[in-house]
């Protein structure tokens, strides 16, 4: 499997809305971070659905190192 490209060195605050679906780039090559916006075409990567169960902030990885894909796991601090 290719490497995601690091696309920020910290976690991104996002304010969600319950019941909303949300697609996380997992590749790092969005432009529109940390949403997907199908750079990832032809690589091995997919965007991964983030199902908002409540309104309120979310902190997206921003690094692509997490082990709880989509959410920021604090990997940043060790990648």
């Amino acid at each position: 499997m290719d490497k995601a490209t690091r696309a920020s060195d910290t976690p991104i605050a996002v304010e969600v809305e319950a019941g909303k679906d949300y697609w996380w780039c997992a590749c790092g090559l969005s432009k529109n971070q940390p949403f997907c916006d199908g750079s990832h075409k032809g690589s091995s990567f997919s965007p991964m659905k983030h199902h908002a169960e409540k309104t309120g902030t979310v902190y997206f990885c921003g690094c692509k190192a997490t082990n709880n894909a989509p959410l920021c796991d604090g990997s940043h601090k060790q990648t």
